[in-house]
C-alpha cells in the first residue's frame, strides 16, 4: 500500500490551505459585483477544455475500467454544471438589452465543497482509511472528464437562460 508521507512541519498542510483560502476570498470580493456577459463567448472555455481533455486521453489511453468512470463522472459534472448554471445570476438591462452576470453565493459554496471533496478523496489513502486506495492517474482522468461536463453543460444553460431573457426583454 502507498501512502503519502506526512511531514513532521505543520507549514506543508497549512500552506495548500492558506493558497486556497486567499483564491477564495478574491473570488468573493468580486462575486457581489455584475460583469458583462457575453453570450457569443461562452463556447470558447468548452471547446478549450475539451481538445485539453481529448489530447490528454489520446496521449495516454485510458484503462476500459477508467473510460467507464469517466463517462460517469462526465455524467455526473453534466448535472452539476447545470446547476452550477442555474445559481449564476443573470439579467438583462430592458433598455440597452446588454447582458450581465454575477456569481452567487450558493455556488461559490458549490465549488468550495468539491475542493474539500477532491481534498478528502486524494488523502483518503494516506489518512489510513482501510480499503482505500487510489490511482493517482485515472483519478485524475476522471477529475478531468468531470470538470469537462461540468464546464460545458454550465455554459450551456447560462447560454439559454440568457438569450430566453434577451428574447423576453426584446419582446416585452
Amino acid at each position: 500500500m502507498h501512502t503519502q508521507p506526512v511531514h513532521p512541519n505543520p507549514l506543508y498542510q497549512l500552506i495548500p490551505i492558506a493558497i486556497i483560502l486567499v483564491v477564495l476570498a478574491l473570488r468573493f470580493r468580486r462575486l457581489t459585483r455584475e460583469r458583462p456577459l457575453r453570450i457569443e463567448r461562452l463556447w470558447i472555455v468548452p471547446a478549450l477544455y475539451l481538445a485539453i481533455t481529448a489530447f490528454t486521453f489520446w496521449n495516454i489511453p485510458l484503462a476500459p475500467m477508467t473510460w467507464a468512470a469517466a463517462a460517469a463522472a462526465l455524467l455526473a459534472g453534466a448535472a452539476l454544471g447545470w446547476q452550477r448554471g442555474r445559481m449564476m445570476h443573470i439579467q438583462v438591462n430592458p433598455e440597452t438589452h446588454e447582458i450581465s452576470q454575477r456569481g452567487s453565493l450558493a455556488a461559490m459554496a458549490f465549488i468550495l465543497a468539491l475542493v474539500l471533496i477532491r481534498s478528502l478523496a486524494r488523502n483518503a489513502d494516506s489518512l489510513g482509511i482501510p480499503g482505500m486506495h487510489f490511482d493517482v492517474m485515472a483519478m485524475t482522468d476522471v477529475l478531468i472528464a468531470f470538470a469537462l461536463g461540468m464546464l460545458t453543460v454550465q455554459r450551456v444553460e447560462m447560454f439559454l437562460r440568457a438569450r430566453r431573457l434577451l428574447e423576453q426583454a426584446r419582446g416585452g
